[in-house]
């Protein structure tokens, strides 16, 4: 699958949970997946570039201020995917979901699924200063016609380091998909859509009781194929310093 687009973010300041409007910055985005578990998306805005892939076992990312480095737990599901754009994944997202009742979203009736992490995949997401506690996937589908018309999923992280008070980092992410179009044939995928994500700080030695990041996006699609002629493993090989790291060997060693 390929895919490519344009995004528009803003973000402020929430001390206590208030707070106005932030200016907003546009950019573009470009994304390749090998079903389901290989992928590799691109983003630049506003001069800045990330990026963030996984070849199957480990997912990696790589970013201006720390550079590029592997992900704990190994390899996961893109969420951008899931934002409409890749049916297959959603359905195999959403296989083991539980049912949480019925929702009216935008004026469309919904099914709600509610899925949250194990225990086991928690703890191989957390390490000696920061403890996943809870991370759990809400998707609103449509009645009339299967479709995901919301996504919801939040995360909770305890961080403490050696002789410091313990830090609790919430990170919520709502997100409405919209305008779905057939594509190849007869796929439907989602083609504009918004994102709110909240980045809730608080505990010990915070002055507000909760310190909050809002960040906003809206992304529209250009192009989109699927069975992309030529695209193969060696697409999506993670960069050389995350090769080189300790904690992608232990990786692929543990799922030799």
């Amino acid at each position: 699958m390929y895919a490519s687009g344009r995004v528009r973010l803003s973000m402020l300041q929430e001390p206590g949970g208030g707070g106005g409007g932030g200016r907003g910055h546009e950019g573009s985005f470009v994304l390749w997946q090998l079903a389901p578990s290989m992928w590799l998306v691109e983003m630049s805005v506003a001069g800045q570039s990330v990026a963030a892939g996984s070849d199957g076992r480990v997912a990696w990312r790589r970013t201006p201020w720390l550079g590029a480095h592997a992900a704990r737990g190994g390899s996961r599901p893109l969420r951008r995917a899931l934002q409409g754009l890749d049916p297959v994944t959603i359905a195999s997202i959403f296989s083991t979901a539980e049912h949480a009742g019925e929702k009216e979203v935008d004026g469309e009736d919904c099914f709600v699924l509610r899925l949250d992490v194990g225990p086991s995949v928690l703890s191989s997401w957390s390490d000696g200063t920061a403890e996943v506690i809870r991370h759990g996937l809400t998707g609103f589908f449509s009645q009339r016609s299967g479709l995901l018309a919301r996504l919801e999923d939040s995360q909770l992280t305890r961080i403490q380091s050696p002789g410091a008070a313990a830090m609790y980092w919430e990170t919520t992410i709502a997100s409405a998909v919209s305008d779905y179009r057939a594509v190849d044939g007869g796929v439907a995928v989602a083609h504009a859509g918004t994102s709110t994500a909240h980045l809730a700080r608080f505990g010990v030695g915070v002055r507000a009781a909760r310190v909050v990041t809002r960040m906003e996006e809206s992304w529209t699609i250009d192009d989109v194929a699927f069975n992309v002629p030529g695209l193969g493993p060696d697409a999506f090989i993670p960069p050389e310093e995350v090769r080189r790291s300790r904690s992608y060997g232990a990786a692929i060693a543990g799922g030799k």
